[in-house]
């Protein structure tokens, strides 16, 4: 139970990131609150790899030891809700729950991860996590030697397909729509085997979320066991709004060496900051902005 409003640290977000923050905080006895809405990115995901000690564990059974052991930091404390809204008070940050809950701290950690935009095909989004996936260290061993696709166009393409051709010659670029290559790009593909289509996708079919086959537009299919896709993203949250954060091209929060936003005692971590979506680069970040966050009170 919660025994006050007023913290040290109020850390938004209760995922990887978060809750590595928070033991950072927790083990230098500073007073934290973490505010999860319980809805990680990750939710349909079956397995997290890659990811030392943890590897082939479901990130539900990861989160959930995490959280156990932040817990047991009593000067850690949780709150179960959404953050909408929050605003300097003086020399303190004031934060707002969908539950007219009010509480406040003198420094704040977003955590609060990045909402993938899904394309407007029937049958993507029951895939994604489990055979249309994002990451070839996160899932590509899983789907080695298979026949795979890369939803993606131009620089991101090429880029992709030459990190998934070193576990799978079976691989079809679609570019769901005109391709953008110019001749040189075109040659290496052809001379890597890389077959480029460029019908728009109709629909995904697939069972329980596992790939079966792709359909275009022009009435042809493909059997398919994998889709890499390199999905746009926004903010989850729109939190840094309020605090004054800036983003960058790319659409993360803006962040220096250590962690800190554009914005006067606001820190952030993991996806909403960082291209490098994985749970193992989570709880890094976690950890490094914790203690950015401890060395900054312990300053003042």
């Amino acid at each position: 139970m919660l025994q006050n409003n007023e913290y040290d640290v109020i850390i938004i977000g209760g995922s990887y990131a978060g809750l590595s923050a928070a033991m950072a905080l927790g083990r230098s006895l500073r007073n934290t609150l973490i505010i999860d809405a319980g809805d990680p990115c990750n939710r349909q995901t079956p397995y997290s790899h890659n990811f030392l000690t943890q590897d082939g564990r479901k990130p539900a059974e990861i989160a959930a030891t995490a959280r156990e052991q932040v817990a047991a930091y009593d000067t850690v404390h949780f709150c179960d809700g959404f953050v909408k809204s929050a605003r300097r008070s003086g020399k303190r940050i004031e934060v707002s729950t969908s539950d007219e809950r009010s509480f406040s701290a003198r420094r704040i950690i977003l955590a609060t991860g990045v909402k993938d935009i899904m394309p407007a095909i029937p049958g993507f989004e029951a895939c994604w996590g489990i055979s249309a996936i994002h990451c070839p260290y996160c899932h590509g061993y899983e789907f080695k030697g298979e026949s795979t696709a890369i939803l993606a166009n131009g620089a991101k393409a090429l880029h992709l397909s030459q990190l998934v051709l070193n576990l799978t010659r079976r691989l079809t670029l679609l570019t769901n729509g005109p391709a953008d290559f110019d001749e040189e790009a075109q040659k290496r593909l052809s001379e890597q085997g890389i077959k480029v289509v460029d019908s728009p996708i109709s629909e995904i079919t697939h069972e329980n979320g596992h790939i079966q086959s792709l359909r275009f537009e022009d009435g042809s299919a493909l059997a398919m066991q994998a889709l890499y896709a390199a999905l746009p993203f926004e903010q989850s949250s729109n939190i840094w709004q309020d605090l004054g954060c800036t983003l960058t091209e790319s659409g993360h929060l803006q962040v220096d060496a250590f962690y800190k936003t554009s914005a006067e005692d606001v820190y952030a971590c993991g996806d909403n900051a960082f291209g490098m979506r994985s749970v193992a680069h989570a709880v890094y970040s976690g950890n490094l902005v914790g203690a950015a966050v401890n060395m900054s009170l312990t300053a003042e």
